[in-house]
């Protein structure tokens, strides 16, 4: 605990680094960012992502990481604090809910992974190659149930534990293995017959395949990927010492996270080049990707279990960091606003996520006829949350910097630990760039999720 106000914290600067970059490296980072790598020009979606992270991304880290460990509160204390306006009580009960949302369904895919996990380690390669096999464990509300209880459990029992002890202690143990993997992999990918093409795609820029969807693709990419408006970086900036280099943690947060993105579109891309004969068209969106197409790959390729075995653990430490980071803040949410200790905190937090998760489940079986805006409960939940809640969640996160809080003492927040190279960058895009990003970020990921475009 934090002696001088009781409030939890990490240690130092990498406990907080390596948590943070969990709560980044997630699902999106394993098998949305290569896809849409795929389907956005390889190299010069690659360009454009890097360029938004380092800026507009950058831009956002520091605010709400400065924001938390200003006020050393959760979203909705954190912005209370600076007035009780609707921006303020509106805003910071967005950035608490949307957590809340977002890790019972997450936590359904992360059951997935430990189910195929599981088969590779007790049946071998070959039972996951057909289509069907995905389906058919869709389609058993019980099997989808248990593995996702498994998964929640696992995730539980680490914020029981608390900040230092249960978060930083395994994002200290998971993060250093996670990249180990993810370079292990891409390199045993791009030695693969024909698997270079694909790392030429992927890496190396072609202009005449830019396009504006190439850039609202990769600000929407970037948006999910470093965590943004999620109450996770206002809630970890709150743990975040005031000794601990703020500009340098977001650098290394920053870098960590592209270098997975990147390490995962050399782990899939080469892999999916090689099994095609050079057609980016078979890396598919979602699911399909991730649980159809990868065993078959992984099936064709010498010591495909053991492959199979490693991809998968990897994809579990990123699926199990983000869910971590997500359910902390809830659950400092619960603590900070109602006073509550953190077993009855973490409890509650368990019941609300066994309840919504286990709604998800079951919307791909018992529950499949239910059908929301022509979605189905998970698909719901998810365009809820990051085509509508995240980019004004974000939008109010400007504004309170903008108009409550003045970018000076967010300056002033920031350089009492560190030198701030970039606060002029900072200003800039926070002026002028950040309201029209995320306004552009909005429309379109609402007319993607409603089908009038294609992202």
């Amino acid at each position: 605990m934090n002696e001088s106000n009781g409030r939890h914290s990490f240690s130092g600067k990498l406990g907080f680094v390596l948590s943070a970059a969990g709560a980044s490296v997630g699902l999106g980072n394993i098998w949305r960012f290569p896809y849409l790598a795929a389907q956005y020009g390889g190299g010069i979606f690659l360009l454009v992502y890097i360029i938004l992270a380092v800026t507009f991304g950058y831009t956002m880290i520091m605010s709400e990481s400065a924001i938390g460990r200003m006020t050393q509160k959760s979203p909705v204390g954190a912005f209370c604090s600076f007035g009780k306006g609707f921006l303020n009580k509106t805003g910071g009960w967005m950035n608490a809910i949307i957590p809340l949302l977002i890790v019972p369904y997450y936590s359904v895919i992360g059951g997935w992974v430990l189910k195929y996990l599981f088969s590779y380690l007790t049946e071998g390669s070959q039972t996951m190659t057909d289509d069907s096999y995905f389906q058919a464990f869709l389609g058993n509300g019980g099997q989808q149930v248990f593995w996702f209880v498994v998964f929640i459990v696992v995730d539980l029992a680490v914020i029981f534990f608390g900040v230092q002890n249960g978060i930083e202690r395994v994002s200290k143990m998971v993060m250093p293995v996670l990249a180990v993997l993810a370079v292990a992999l891409a390199i045993y990918a791009i030695t693969l017959p024909g698997a270079l093409k694909g790392v030429r795609y992927f890496l190396v820029p072609d202009f005449s395949k830019f396009s504006l969807m190439t850039v609202v693709a990769a600000l929407g990419q970037m948006f999910y990927s470093l965590s943004i408006a999620m109450g996770i970086l206002i809630t970890f900036g709150s743990y975040m010492k005031k000794e601990t280099d703020m500009e340098s943690s977001t650098v290394q947060v920053e870098i960590f996270d592209t270098v997975v993105a990147v390490l995962s579109g050399l782990m899939i891309i080469p892999a999916v080049f090689s099994f095609s004969g050079g057609d980016p068209g078979q890396l598919k969106s979602g699911p399909s990707l991730m649980f159809n197409m990868m065993p078959k790959i992984f099936d064709t390729i010498g010591g495909g279990r053991v492959i199979g075995i490693l991809f998968f653990v990897l994809v579990f430490f990123a699926a199990l960091t983000s869910s971590i980071a997500l359910t902390e803040a809830c659950v400092a949410t619960f603590e900070d606003e109602f006073g509550w200790g953190r077993k009855r905190s973490t409890v509650t937090m368990g019941l609300i996520m066994a309840g919504l998760g286990i709604l998800s489940c079951l919307g791909f079986n018992a529950l499949s006829f239910v059908r929301i805006l022509g979605m189905g409960i998970l698909d719901f939940f998810d365009f809820l949350t990051n085509s509508l809640m995240m980019p004004i969640s974000a939008l109010m996160i400007c504004l309170l910097v903008l108009r409550k809080i003045g970018i000076a003492k967010i300056e002033d927040e920031v350089m009492q630990s560190s030198r701030f190279r970039r606060k002029g960058l900072y200003r800039f895009v926070l002026k002028y760039l950040s309201i029209p990003l995320l306004v552009v970020i909005f429309i379109s990921s609402v007319a993607n999720a409603l089908g009038w475009i294609h992202i």
